[in-house]
């Protein structure tokens, strides 16, 4: 008797996994707010027994480290990962028994990671589940160049062979069970399905159908831009990081957001952007609590300067801080539930912008109007339209002044980013017009769209 509970972490894209039989349980690379975990065993009756990372984490800040405290679980760590914690180092074919009949077989699969380790869940001996961390993911692998540039290759070669080790010593219905590849930035391209097994990713899995060389070259050729942030990830892990407070904040009122914003702090509204668009506190910027709100904010925010969360309820405000603290922003310097009217001082109107989509631009020919493409490299590589003016989201706070004079039409691909973009906008004073829309109708609403 086994179970497999998988904890999405949706926001990053990742997944964490809790494993086990009738008494005990294995966490595999478990999120920094570890009451979903806890909660998790707690619905299945078993008792954390053990917690394991495949890697120091560059994309969020671990909860294992926390989870061993709190339960008592014994913490294993790839032996070769350099951390500052006391943790029970694993080395490549340790066996940890679990619960009856079942066990943790560890296999070294560098090249996310120099130290990156798998774990093959055994039972009665026989393969059941492979957890690759960032390893092998669902049709593709994780990323290789989050470590050290002069390692990247080494590290993209690393995977290839990690993939054809998995593939050789494990059976092919053995489940594979990635961290990383549903919208994470670890991943190196975009998993496409929900599960997957040996057998599958033998047939298609580019790290398994192709030769080592064209694998890398593509493999580097297609690698996308890293979030900043990531920056602060690996350090954190390392030292260990500290317990999380999802308490409220503290609550600011009028006075206190005007204060703020005066004082070159960040104001985020994590309504939705239609709610944003129609009327918001001027100076604040708009990261919906939808989505991928973490890694935008994070990979935007200067690290460490503080942020004031403005929510339409207390339970958009706790999800949001939730998101938050898995990506090192422990504690808002405040927060105020409610709308506008609650935000504004007394004879303080909201600020609003307008919002289109391609068909509208369209229509806008020959006006004279910016239009600003705040998607990725790797995405206008694919098209883009005619005259547009390129800066990628990530970079857009600190080149504002690049942006030609005129109404400005910003676009990303489907308007999540065009609307966190049209919000800095209009607080630096721009006429902005937020296209929401889907890039896929911008050819077919008339506009020019070629490639490179």
């Amino acid at each position: 008797m086994f179970f497999v509970d998988t904890i999405e972490v949706a926001g990053l894209g990742n997944r964490s996994y809790l494993a086990g039989g009738e008494r005990t349980a294995v966490v595999v690379d478990p999120p920094r707010d570890i009451d979903r975990v806890i909660a998790a065993a707690a619905r299945r009756g078993v008792r954390i027994s053990h917690v394991v990372e495949t890697h120091v984490h560059n994309d969020y800040v671990t909860g294992g480290l926390e989870l061993a405290r709190i339960t008592g679980a014994v913490y294993l760590v790839p032996a070769d990962a350099r951390v500052s914690f006391a943790r029970i180092p694993v080395r490549d074919g340790d066996v940890t028994a679990l619960d009856t009949d079942l066990a943790l077989r560890a296999l070294a699969t560098p090249g996310h990671t120099p130290h990156h380790t798998s774990y093959v869940l055994e039972e009665n001996g026989a393969a059941i589940a492979v957890f690759t961390g960032g390893s092998l993911l669902i049709g593709t692998v994780g990323r290789p160049d989050l470590v050290e540039p002069r390692l990247t290759e080494d590290l993209a070669r690393a995977q290839h062979a990690s993939a054809h080790r998995l593939a050789a010593e494990l059976p092919d219905e053995t489940a594979v069970l990635p961290t990383h590849g549903f919208g994470s930035f670890c991943s190196s391209t975009q998993s496409s399905g929900g599960d997957t097994t040996i057998g599958k990713e033998k047939v298609s899995n580019e790290a398994l159908t192709r030769d080592v060389d064209v694998f890398v070259a593509d493999l580097l050729a297609g690698l996308d831009d890293v979030p900043a942030y990531y920056t602060h990830m690996g350090p954190a892990n390392a030292a260990g990081p500290a317990p999380v407070d999802l308490t409220p904040p503290a609550v600011a009122d009028a006075e206190e957001i005007a204060a703020r914003l005066a004082a070159g702090e960040w104001v985020v509204d994590l309504r939705n952007r239609v709610a944003f668009a129609q009327g918001h506190v001027a100076g604040s910027f708009n990261f919906e609590a939808e989505g991928q709100l973490a890694t935008y904010l994070a990979w935007l925010i200067p690290w460490g300067k503080p942020v004031t969360l403005l929510a339409e309820s207390p339970e958009q405000l706790a999800a949001a801080q939730r998101e938050l603290v898995r990506v090192g922003i422990d504690r808002p310097a405040a927060a105020a539930t409610g709308g506008p009217a609650d935000w504004l001082r007394e004879g303080e109107a909201p600020a609003a912008f307008a919002r289109g989509t391609f068909a509208d631009l369209a229509g806008r020919a020959g006006d004279g109007v910016v239009v600003l493409d705040v998607r990725r490299a790797s995405e206008r590589r694919d098209g883009f339209i005619e005259g547009s003016v390129h800066i990628p989201i990530h970079t857009l706070p600190r080149r504002l002044g690049e942006i030609p004079d005129g109404e400005v039409w910003v676009h990303c691909a489907g308007g999540t980013r065009a609307a966190i973009a049209a919000s800095l906008l209009d607080a630096a004073g721009r006429d902005v017009v937020a296209v929401d829309d889907s890039f896929d109708a911008a050819g077919k609403a008339g506009l020019t769209v070629r490639t490179p």
